[in-house]
C-alpha cells in the first residue's frame, strides 16, 4: 500500500512576482546603504554612518516583517524625516560639544596624514630650477640646474645623471635646456601649471632625490613631520618642536600651534565661552533686548492691522469688499525675498522713493540706514507689510465664527461698540488665534531673513569688540560672529548658541501657552 503525499499549495505567479520584485528592491537599497555607510566611515563621519546603517536595518525589518505591512506605506516619509529633520537636530547637538570649524574639519588621522606629506629643505640641501619632460607612457623626467650652472638629468628611482653623462639629449636652447630627452618630450609652461601628478613624484634616489617645491624650484626635500604613535606627538624636524594634541589642536610646549588640527570633543567649552567671552557679552544685552522688542512689536503690529482690516470688511454690506480684500492680500502672494529687497531700495537714504516724497513734502530726508532708531522703525514697517495679510486672513475666519447671538444679547444689555469689541470679539478671537500669535512670536524671534536682507543688522554698534549692529537679533549676531565676520568659521560655537536660542524660545513658548489657556477661560466666560 503506497504512501500518499500531501500536495503542496501552489504559489500564485502574481504573488511570486511581487515577492521577487520586493527582494530585488531591498537588495538594491541594501547595496546603496552599505556603500553610503562605508563611505561615511571612511571619511570619518562615524555618526552619519551609524544613522545610515540603522535606517538600513530598520528598512529591512519593515519590508520583511508581515506585521509591519501598514508602515511600509509610510517608510519613505519616515526615512526622509529621519535624514532631514531628526538627524540635523542630533548633529547640531553633537557639533555643539566639539571644536568643529575652520582648522578643525578633519579627523585626527586625516590631520596626521596631511602633516606627514609636508616637506622642507634641510640645511645643506640642494635646490635646482627644473624643466619637466613626459613620454608616451606618462612617465616623467626632470632637467635640473643649480646656482653653480651645473645640470643634471633626473628619473624617478634612479641616481641623478650629470649633464655630461646624459644620453639622448635634444638640441639645447640658450639656457642650456634640451628640447627633448630620448623619447621624452619637453612640457610647456601651461602643461606644467595644470599637471598635478608630477608634484607627487620623487626624482632620484633616497640619497640624492628631489621633489618639486614650486613652479620653478625642485629641491632635496625631507619629511617635515614625524608622528610618534606611542607618545601621540608630532615631531617637527625643521625646528625640533614637539606638538601634542590639545582639544583638537597640535600645540607645542612653547604654546605654538599648527595651522590646522582635527575634530575633537570639547565638552561644554562652547557654552561657557558664550557666557564668559567679553567679546560676546559686549553688545549682547542690547541685541537680546531688541530681539524681544522686535518680536513683540512685529506680532502686535501685524495682528492689530490685520484685525482692523478684517473687522472693517467683516461687514457684508460693504460694497466691493471682496475685491478690496483680494488686493490687500497681494503682499502675502509675493515672495518675501523680493519684497524685502524692494523695500530696501525704497528706504535708500539718497535715491529711495520714501525719502524723495518726504523731501518734496516736508523737506526732510531721514537717514534710515544710519540712525539706529530709524533703522528699527524701517524694519518694523517692512515686517508689518509682510505680516498683516496673514493675520487678516485668520482673523476674518475667526470673526465669522463668533455667534451673532452674543452681540444681540450685548445690545439688549446696552453695550456699545467698544464694549462689544473688548468683552466679546477680542476674547473670543484670542481663543482661536492665540496659538498662532505664539507661533508668530517664535518665528519673528528668529526672523533672520528680514534682518540680514534688509540691512544686515546695521547700522554697526561703535566700539563693539565683535561685528554687531543695532538691528541685529540674536540669530543674525550669532551668524556674523560664528560664520561671517571675516574670521574662521566656528560651527561648534554656532551650534552651541543655536541650542541656547532654542531653550530661550522654548521657555518663551511655554510661558505664552499659559496665557493661551487663560484666554480660553476668558472665552468660555464671554
Amino acid at each position: 500500500m503506497g504512501v500518499r503525499l500531501k500536495k503542496q499549495p501552489k504559489i500564485p505567479s502574481g504573488t511570486l512576482w511581487k515577492v521577487t520584485l520586493r527582494l530585488l528592491l531591498l537588495l538594491a537599497i541594501d547595496g546603496f546603504v552599505i556603500w553610503f555607510a562605508m563611505s561615511a566611515f571612511a571619511e570619518g563621519y562615524f555618526q552619519l554612518g551609524v544613522v545610515i546603517a540603522l535606517l538600513g536595518a530598520g528598512t529591512n525589518y519593515v519590508i520583511l516583517a508581515k506585521d509591519l505591512y501598514p508602515i511600509r506605506w509610510m517608510l519613505v516619509g519616515l526615512v526622509f524625516m529621519t535624514m532631514f529633520a531628526i538627524w540635523p537636530i542630533l548633529l547640531t547637538v553633537f557639533v555643539a560639544f566639539t571644536n568643529y570649524g575652520d582648522g578643525h574639519l578633519l579627523t585626527k588621522q586625516q590631520s596626521i596624514d596631511l602633516f606627514l606629506q609636508e616637506r622642507y629643505l634641510p640645511e645643506g640641501g640642494n635646490a635646482y630650477t627644473w624643466t619637466g619632460y613626459i613620454n608616451e607612457n606618462d612617465e616623467y623626467a626632470l632637467w635640473l640646474q643649480n646656482e653653480d650652472g651645473e645640470s643634471y638629468l633626473a628619473y624617478p628611482g634612479k641616481p641623478l645623471i650629470p649633464a655630461a653623462e646624459a644620453s639622448g639629449l635634444g638640441e639645447l636652447d640658450e639656457d642650456g635646456i634640451p628640447a627633448s630627452v630620448g623619447d621624452y618630450k619637453r612640457l610647456n609652461a601651461i602643461q606644467v601649471a595644470t599637471n598635478k601628478e608630477i608634484v607627487d613624484v620623487q626624482f632620484g634616489t633616497d640619497l640624492d632625490g628631489v621633489r618639486i617645491r614650486s613652479a620653478r624650484e625642485a629641491a632635496q626635500l625631507e619629511p617635515k613631520f614625524e608622528y610618534d604613535a606611542e607618545q601621540d606627538t608630532l615631531i617637527n624636524h625643521e625646528n625640533g618642536q614637539i606638538y601634542t594634541p590639545v582639544d583638537g589642536t597640535w600645540t607645542s610646549n612653547k604654546g605654538d600651534r599648527l595651522s590646522f588640527g582635527f575634530r575633537a570633543g570639547v565638552g561644554f567649552d562652547n557654552f561657557t565661552r558664550f557666557f564668559k567671552s567679553s567679546a560676546l557679552r559686549g553688545p549682547l544685552f542690547h541685541i537680546i533686548s531688541w530681539n524681544f522688542i522686535f518680536a513683540f512689536m512685529s506680532v502686535f503690529m501685524t495682528f492689530s492691522l490685520g484685525l482692523i482690516i478684517a473687522y472693517i470688511y467683516n461687514d457684508r454690506s460693504l460694497p466691493g469688499r471682496k475685491i478690496i480684500q483680494s488686493f490687500l492680500l497681494i503682499p502675502y502672494t509675493i515672495p518675501s525675498l523680493i519684497t524685502i529687497i524692494i523695500w530696501r531700495g525704497m528706504f535708500n537714504n539718497e535715491y529711495g522713493v520714501i525719502n524723495r516724497i518726504l523731501e518734496s513734502l516736508f523737506h526732510i530726508a531721514p537717514a534710515w540706514t544710519v540712525e539706529p532708531n530709524l533703522a528699527k522703525i524701517a524694519i518694523l514697517i517692512v515686517n508689518l507689510w509682510l505680516g498683516y495679510p496673514y493675520f487678516m486672513l485668520i482673523t476674518s475666519g475667526a470673526l465669522q465664527a463668533i455667534p451673532e447671538d452674543l452681540y444681540e444679547a450685548a445690545s439688549i444689555d446696552g453695550a456699545n461698540g467698544i464694549q462689544k469689541f473688548f468683552r466679546i470679539t477680542l476674547p473670543m478671537l484670542l481663543v482661536s488665534v492665540g496659538p498662532l500669535l505664539v507661533a508668530s512670536f517664535v518665528y519673528n524671534f528668529n526672523n533672520f531673513n528680514l534682518i540680514f536682507l534688509f540691512i544686515e543688522g546695521g547700522p554697526p554698534i561703535p566700539n563693539s569688540p565683535t561685528r554687531a549692529g543695532y538691528t541685529d537679533i540674536l540669530i543674525s549676531y550669532v551668524y556674523n560672529f560664528a560664520f561671517a565676520a571675516g574670521r574662521a568659521k566656528e560651527y561648534g560655537l554656532g551650534a552651541a548658541i543655536t541650542i541656547i536660542i532654542f531653550i530661550i524660545v522654548a521657555a518663551i513658548t511655554l510661558f505664552q501657552f499659559k496665557y493661551t489657556r487663560m484666554w480660553e477661560e476668558v472665552g468660555e466666560n464671554a
